[in-house]
């Protein structure tokens, strides 16, 4: 089951407006011995988007976009895991602050919650630590675009059903307009990937345009010969 990306992206981009979102390329999530692994999820097809990411990555870089990357993670001392979340974690097999291969899992200053040496930030991008799924909630990446100008965005990362969804939904609710990578994101299960981003598309683009990688650097491609 896969879902069909648009041949382009519908949305107009406008790159002095529209920033570039990498979620939660972390090594807990894409890298063996990390917070996904012990909960028996499949790293690979997380390590999926790592190659369309890049491209991405460098299309927007030097075309002077905001680029912004996310890690989900708590608290040394756990304070700001909520109860429903630590059960969870622990009843997938992976509890929340024990102590794996690449030290406490999903614990902020370990190995495993830093980004994976694929894809680190460049000085100047910013990185935004967030103890939940959406990358709005309790964090401060709304001030961040508002003060840049932004009004687009650009998905990408794990998972397509969780982070990538919960950001997506969040932004809508603010006013942004959205556009999701489908080979740029990931999920353990393809199914749940394909249900993503076909949710996207209801009631006329509810939550915004799906494209494929490709297309997108592409669309990017012919604004800077038009620019």
């Amino acid at each position: 089951m896969s879902a069909a990306p648009s041949p382009r992206p519908p949305l107009s981009l406008d790159p002095a407006r529209c920033a570039l979102l990498v979620i939660d390329m972390q090594r807990d999530f894409c890298a063996p011995g990390g917070y996904a692994a012990s909960a028996g999820l499949d790293v690979e097809r997380l390590r999926a988007p790592i190659g369309p990411i890049r491209a991405l990555l460098e299309r927007a870089r030097a075309l002077g976009m905001l680029v912004a990357h996310t890690r989900e993670g708590h608290r040394p001392d756990l304070s700001d895991l909520p109860e429903t979340k630590r059960r969870r974690a622990e009843a997938a097999g992976a509890p929340i602050g024990s102590r794996g291969p690449l030290g406490r899992l999903l614990v902020r200053g370990e190995h495993g919650h830093g980004l994976i040496d694929e894809l680190q930030p460049l000085p100047g991008e910013p990185v935004i630590d967030k103890p939940g799924y959406s990358a709005f909630a309790h964090t401060d990446l709304e001030t961040i675009l508002r003060t840049r100008g932004i009004a687009q965005l650009i998905l990408t990362g794990v998972t397509t059903e969780v982070c990538v969804s919960s950001t997506l939904r969040h932004a809508v609710d603010l006013g942004f307009a959205c556009v999701t990578v489908s080979d740029a994101c990931a999920s353990p299960d393809p199914t749940l990937h394909a249900a993503a981003l076909a949710m996207i598309g209801v009631e006329g683009g509810i939550f915004g345009t799906v494209c494929d990688s490709r297309a997108l650097i592409d669309h990017l491609a012919n604004h800077e010969k038009s620019a």
